[in-house]
């Protein structure tokens, strides 16, 4: 364990987590954060910790300092991250909704063929309204 690092478990708390290892239904990721923990209140150095949990130093490092900061309910929950792809514009999504389609060489929303020709004003106006094409 690095020096100053002091992990201190109240009986509560070692507890919770000795039923988190000991459940067979917990995620596994929550049983080894849980058995870190407890390996380190029982006075295992990093190494030790390290060698039991097949975890490198730097995850042993982040989960004894997340602990003390936050406690067990740090162990059980991720941080939130940001969404792998950016949301959608809400034009975007208007139009979609609305069954239009977009054409990227025009870069305006049309609407589909199906519905140009149920137009009440024909077929002409919206060859006017795309400049001549289907």
């Amino acid at each position: 364990m690095r020096k100053g690092v002091v992990v201190d478990v109240g009986a509560e708390d070692r507890a919770r987590l000795a039923a988190i290892v000991a459940n067979r239904n917990s995620p596994q990721k929550h049983v080894w954060r849980a058995r870190i923990v407890l390996l380190t209140a029982d006075g295992l150095g990093t190494a030790a910790i390290m060698r039991r949990t097949g975890k490198s130093k730097s995850v042993v490092w982040r989960w004894q300092e997340r602990f003390m900061q936050r406690g067990v309910e740090g162990l059980l929950r991720d941080k939130t991250r940001p969404p792998r792809k950016p949301p959608l514009d809400k034009a975007v999504i208007a139009g979609v909704k609305a069954g239009h389609k977009y054409d990227r060489s025009r870069r305006r929303w049309c609407q589909p063929a199906s519905r140009r020709v149920s137009c009440p004003r024909g077929p002409a106006h919206w060859r006017e309204a795309c400049d001549g094409r289907p």
